[in-house]
C-alpha cells in the first residue's frame, strides 16, 4: 500500500488569498487591529506558528482564550473570503485525485499547515475534500515537521503500526515541504505550482520534481 500526503496551499489549490483575508478579518473583529502586518511569512509554515507571529507583531497576549477567539473568528470568515477570492485548482489535480483514487493500493492524506477545520473549508469549497479521510494538520504544531509525524502517526495506526517508509510519499510546493518529509523519511515529491521556483525546489534535494500536474502519467509512473 502506498500512501500520499498532500500539501494544501500551492500544491492542490491557489486560494488567492483567503487565508490571510480571513485572519485579518479576525484581527480586526476580535482585537480591534486593523493595522497592516509585515514581514511574516506564510508560505511553507503552519497556521499555529503564523498566528503565533501575529499575535507577537500585534501585542496580543498569547493565551487559550484568545488563541480561541482567533481560531473560531478566523474560520468563520474563511468560507466567505474564499468565495470572494480568484481561487483555482491548481493545474493536473482533479485528474490526478481521480487516478489516485480509483487505485486500490493508494490511499489519500493531507499533510498541511492549515488548521483541520480550515483545510476542510478550503478542499470542500473547490469539492476535493471527500478524497481525503486522515492527515496531519496545524492546529498545534509550530513546525512543519510535527506535522508529518503526526500525518505519520495516522497511518501507522491504520495498519497497526508497520509502515514501508518507502511507500509514504510526501507531495507540496516548498522547501519545508520537502524537509518535513524528509523528517519522517518519506519519498518527496516536489512541485512548483506554488510561490517556490523550480531552482529552489531542486536545491531542496526532493525526490522527484515537477513543473506541475497537468500531465498525471509520470507521477503514476512512481507507482508501477
Amino acid at each position: 500500500m502506498h500512501y500520499c500526503l498532500f500539501d494544501i496551499d500551492g500544491t492542490l489549490v491557489y486560494s488567492g488569498g483567503a487565508g490571510q483575508a480571513a485572519m485579518e478579518l479576525a484581527l480586526e473583529q476580535e482585537f480591534g487591529i486593523t493595522a497592516p502586518t509585515d514581514g511574516i511569512s506564510t508560505a511553507g509554515r503552519t497556521d499555529r506558528a503564523i498566528m503565533a507571529d501575529l499575535f507577537d507583531y500585534h501585542q496580543i497576549t498569547d493565551h487559550e482564550n484568545s488563541i480561541d477567539r482567533f481560531v473560531d473568528t478566523y474560520l468563520s470568515h474563511l468560507p466567505d473570503t474564499l468565495k470572494q477570492r480568484d481561487g483555482t485548482i491548481l493545474p493536473g489535480i482533479e485528474q490526478l485525485l481521480q487516478t489516485l483514487a480509483q487505485r486500490d493500493d493508494i490511499v489519500l492524506g493531507l499533510l498541511t499547515g492549515n488548521y483541520r477545520e480550515g483545510a476542510r473549508l478550503k478542499l470542500e469549497h473547490f469539492n476535493l475534500f471527500h478524497y481525503f479521510d486522515f492527515g496531519g494538520f496545524g492546529d498545534l504544531h509550530f513546525d512543519r515537521e510535527d506535522v508529518a509525524r503526526e500525518a505519520l502517526v495516522e497511518i501507522q495506526k491504520r495498519v497497526n503500526g508497520g509502515v514501508d517508509l518507502d511507500r509514504v510519499w510526501v507531495i507540496g510546493d516548498t522547501p519545508a515541504d520537502v524537509r518535513c518529509g524528509r523528517a519522517i523519511r518519506a519519498q518527496v515529491i516536489a512541485v512548483a505550482t506554488g510561490f517556490a521556483s523550480m531552482q529552489d525546489l531542486e536545491s531542496a534535494a526532493p525526490d522527484r520534481l515537477f513543473e506541475n500536474f497537468s500531465d498525471v502519467e509520470p507521477f503514476m509512473r512512481l507507482f508501477d
